[in-house]
């Protein structure tokens, strides 16, 4: 009997261990899902911040190119003018030349006097000339008696004379230099050294075009 009843206690005993662990693994088969589900919010938030920040960026992004896209068409527009309306200035000076010319022309049908003419196209042309130079840097150069500097001159004729150097005798057309760059060179006549022994009976020779 004694044995019967220790042997029910023990029963008992490894029946109520067993229903706690039981109980135990109930418990922890319900705390992990919950563990997982809050794993999962967190990294669904994750990923929404990311998102947002991605659109962010994008958008950030499509504005900057948007920006850039602008400036550079309007420099191109700004360039374009540039050099479409480069001489703006100057046609503007030169429109008060041809008032002055129509004023003379005009006033020259009026009064036919040629000196009146001649000395109102005479102060038109200095005062077109002072323009250029003192305004825009337009500067005549003088090529008569000088030594011929090729840079500067075109030589459309040559003759031969008592010289040491080649000299610019005579002047056709005036050469114009735009501040230090020339311009237009001049076309003159020159004037060559002697060869050892010759005379001084040469004709003028043409220059080669």
């Amino acid at each position: 009997m004694h044995k019967e009843k220790k042997h029910d206690e023990i029963k008992q005993n490894k029946t109520k261990d067993a229903a706690e662990e039981e109980k135990n693994i109930k418990n922890d088969n319900v705390s992990e899902p919950e563990n997982n589900g809050d794993n999962g919010v967190r990294l669904e938030e994750k990923i929404a911040d990311l998102e947002a920040e991605v659109s962010s960026l994008k958008d950030q992004y499509l504005r900057k190119l948007a920006d850039y896209e602008n400036f550079r068409k309007r420099m191109f527009r700004e360039k374009e003018d540039a050099v479409k309306y480069a001489n703006s200035q100057i046609m503007t000076d030169l429109i008060s030349v041809i008032d002055d010319f129509d004023r003379a022309i005009s006033s020259s049908e009026l009064s036919r006097d040629f000196t009146a003419l001649h000395d109102g196209i005479e102060m038109i042309r200095k005062s077109l000339v002072g323009m250029l130079s003192g305004k825009y840097g337009l500067e005549a150069m003088n090529a008569l008696g000088s030594d011929f500097d090729p840079n500067m001159h075109e030589a459309v004729m040559t003759e031969q004379g008592e010289c040491k150097n080649p000299v610019v005798t005579e002047e056709f057309i005036k050469g114009y230099k735009l501040r230090d760059r020339v311009l237009r060179s001049a076309k003159v006549k020159v004037c060559m050294p002697l060869p050892a022994g010759a005379d001084e009976k040469d004709e003028p020779v043409k220059a080669d075009a």
